[in-house]
């Protein structure tokens, strides 16, 4: 590895930590870096993977703030994202590496449309609470302690569902989450988000682990992103918000789209 693709490593992880950070697409910026460079798609993923891994909890820091209230809720949904994170990743080392080289693409394209769709989804969350709340109001009544809490038992399945795509390849896994919390839950977004960001670092890190002991790590490939996506995960909590949101989630896309192409047709 050159210093030209050190450094190039080094700008993708500072600039996943800071996406993952606000919207959680990163992945779709360092796994197609990754396999510019030539590192086969498996190790690329893996690497990239726990490299990621000190951005998300960099993240969840920089939101701490938001996190104000929700551990009982977030040990409770933590313990399903475990499970999800290491059934996926056991998953994405039993299958041969043929199958995750045909299965990615698929799953990158789902993730550029979910990125492109996430402000209407976050539209309808927050017209669907709206209205929830009016009716609970008309009806003379309060949310149940329990569900506005923890979201009850079809979030938690749908978050351990996420947390086995997030331990399987991951990219754009924070969209899933959003959308799930902000369904169930009556809670702001930026509150949400910041419960999206422990999450996600709950699945990438027992990934991680599970990556660390069974799979092929390039540890230099983990250094550089590490260190990039953990400055990337203070500086997307902090001004990420600030950044044009049509703009950012372009480039997520045509990232995600190049990184699709080739893998089908090279």
């Amino acid at each position: 590895m050159g210093i030209a693709e050190a450094f190039a490593i080094f700008v993708a992880g500072a600039a996943a930590g800071t996406v993952n950070a606000v919207v959680g697409s990163g992945s779709l910026i360092t796994f197609p870096t990754l396999l510019a460079f030539g590192f086969p798609p498996v190790v690329a993923n893996v690497s990239n993977n726990v490299g990621l891994v000190p951005g998300n909890f960099s993240g969840a820091w920089g939101y701490r703030r938001e996190l104000a209230g929700q551990r009982s809720r977030l040990l409770w949904l933590g313990i399903f994202s475990v499970l999800g994170a290491v059934t996926g990743a056991a998953a994405l080392l039993a299958l041969p590496a043929g199958a995750f080289k045909l299965v990615v693409p698929v799953l990158i394209l789902a993730s550029c449309v979910l990125v492109l769709v996430q402000p209407r989804l976050s539209a309808r969350i927050a017209a669907r609470r709206k209205r929830a709340r009016e009716r609970a109001v008309a009806q003379g009544r309060a949310a149940r302690a329990g569900e506005a809490e923890r979201g009850g038992p079809v979030l938690a399945g749908g978050v351990f569902g996420a947390a086995v795509y997030g331990g399987y390849f991951g990219a754009a896994q924070g969209v899933l989450v959003i959308g799930l919390l902000g369904t169930f839950l009556d809670e702001t977004m930026q509150r949400i988000n910041g419960a999206k960001n422990v999450l996600v670092g709950m699945v990438n890190g027992s990934a991680a682990i599970v990556y660390v002991i069974f799979a092929h790590v390039n540890w230099m490939v983990v250094l550089l992103i590490a260190v990039g996506s953990t400055i990337g995960g203070l500086l997307g909590a902090r001004i990420g918000r600030r950044l044009p949101p049509l703009a950012l989630r372009i480039f997520i896309v045509v990232i995600g789209l190049i990184s699709a192409i080739r893998l089908i047709f090279f």
